[in-house]
């Protein structure tokens, strides 16, 4: 197959294991793993690759379970070519696609722009805080989201605004196998003693709360109207439980843990029995927020 696979000028690697790129550490390969050089290149390889192929963006793989059976078609990870951060204006990022939320809310801090704090606290890239609308700590991207370039399926090299998204609670309407390769984000004027100050908040208030020294995949479920996920998890005795390898997190209950060796099929079966527990306890059904990729 890899004959019929366009020519690139970065790295295509066949059968590349995903477990050691994703946060819960377990889970099968990517039938092809690319990491383009530059845009030229992952737009070139979009435009001659097998329109039949299936083709998913991975960031960092912090809110996400590959499944055990691995991941079909072609895996599209950013480096360094596409994780610059820059200032435009006085109050505009241009951030690469591939920028960790830490390199973007520091580069803000330097800047002097507020507004972009909240991006310390989530664990992951600017192309997955796009497509996910990422939030925490009172902010989401659909509040400082001007506009980003996507490269579609098809290789064409597009930019949407903030309204094509048709932004939701953790989610956008990003086209089917785009990647965002920059996206512009707007804050308003701050001081960087202030800004620094916020970042070390939400630092310690997620240090405090959040089992960040374990295997895990962040926010298990979306918070229902009117409810927290951790705590209708909390009240249907979830707290703690067991499946295989995989354990609902004690310190905080809306987080799923690989304790050692669990499988990407433990961790989301414990996922679905918590779901059931909730429902039977208090009604809810709640909704997952991790992506599950992949065959099982």
């Amino acid at each position: 197959m890899a004959d019929t696979l366009p020519k690139v000028a970065g790295k295509l690697t066949p059968g590349a294991p995903l477990a050691p790129l994703v946060w819960f550490k377990s889970g099968g390969a990517a039938e092809w793993l690319f990491e383009p050089r530059d845009l030229a290149d992952l737009q070139g390889f979009l435009s001659e690759l097998d329109p039949q192929l299936a083709v998913m963006a991975l960031g960092l793989g912090s809110n996400m379970i590959v499944r055990d059976g691995g991941v079909p078609g072609v895996v599209v990870r950013l480096g360094k070519a596409f994780a610059a951060v820059r200032k435009l204006d006085a109050v505009t990022l241009d951030c690469g696609g591939g920028a960790s939320g830490i390199l973007v809310s520091s580069t803000a801090r330097d800047g002097a722009i507020a507004g972009l704090e909240f991006l310390r606290s989530i664990p992951g890239t600017v192309g997955g805080f796009v497509r996910m609308n990422g939030g925490a700590y009172g902010g989401e991207v659909k509040d400082i989201l001007v506009d980003c370039d996507v490269v579609l399926r098809s290789g064409e090299l597009v930019t949407l605004q903030n309204a094509d998204l048709h932004y939701t609670y953790r989610h956008s309407e990003l086209p089917e196998g785009a990647i965002v390769v920059s996206a512009r984000f707007r804050g308003q004027a701050g001081d960087p003693v202030a800004i620094q100050a916020e970042m070390d908040r939400i630092s310690a208030s997620r240090e405090a709360s959040q089992p960040l020294r374990s295997k895990t995949g962040g926010s298990t479920f979306k918070n229902p109207e009117g409810h927290k996920a951790w705590e209708l998890v909390d009240g249907a005795g979830c707290r703690g439980l067991t499946l295989g390898g995989a354990q609902v997190s004690e310190k905080h209950t809306n987080f799923l843990i690989n304790t050692g060796e669990a499988t990407s099929a433990e961790i989301e079966a414990l996922g679905e029995a918590v779901r059931q527990r909730v429902k039977d306890t208090s009604g809810v059904e709640l909704e997952w927020e991790i992506q599950r990729v992949g065959n099982k």
